[in-house]
């Protein structure tokens, strides 16, 4: 619905359409083309830190997270991989409980923001700046935990 905001409310700005068009259909398409290509990037590493997660521990199949791609039900599924890659590190038990939780915060506050990002004027401007940030931190936590996970399977390796 907040998609599709300047067709029912049209005095309140062009939307998201309007904002990739800004550059032109070259601009706009590059810059589509470059959003998704982070987004596919983003996507690899959820699905490797989910790969590391003991299989017993793991809520979902780690190629679930590619469901961030399914516009426009990406919105909320996004707080369904959050959850589940969260659920995962608890039950895995191997991350310490302060860097996981911290993880599913920052990863529970970008998709909020990203939902806030779809309003017009400048909630969704403020809102889509925020999300930005917290997105980008968001995947270097993501990174961080996967190499955590990853040396701790390489300490059980070497210390059995």
């Amino acid at each position: 619905m907040l998609l599709t905001y300047p067709l029912w409310a049209p005095g309140s700005g062009s939307g998201l359409l309007g904002e990739v068009w800004a550059l032109g259909w070259a601009g706009g398409l590059i810059g589509v083309f470059a959003f998704l290509g982070l987004v596919a990037l983003y996507c690899r590493q959820l699905q490797r830190l989910l790969t590391l997660v003991r299989p017993h521990a793991r809520p979902v199949s780690p190629s679930s997270v590619w469901w961030m791609f399914a516009v426009p039900f990406n919105f909320v599924e996004d707080f369904f991989i959050v959850g589940n890659i969260s659920a995962g590190l608890s039950a895995d038990g191997r991350l310490p409980q302060r860097i996981a939780q911290q993880w599913t915060r920052v990863g529970y506050c970008w998709c909020g923001f990203q939902i806030l990002s779809l309003f017009p004027g400048w909630p969704g401007y403020l809102g889509g700046a925020v999300a930005v940030v917290l997105w980008l931190t968001h995947w270097v936590r993501t990174t961080r935990a996967a190499s955590m996970l990853k040396v701790r399977s390489t300490d059980a390796l070497t210390t059995v």
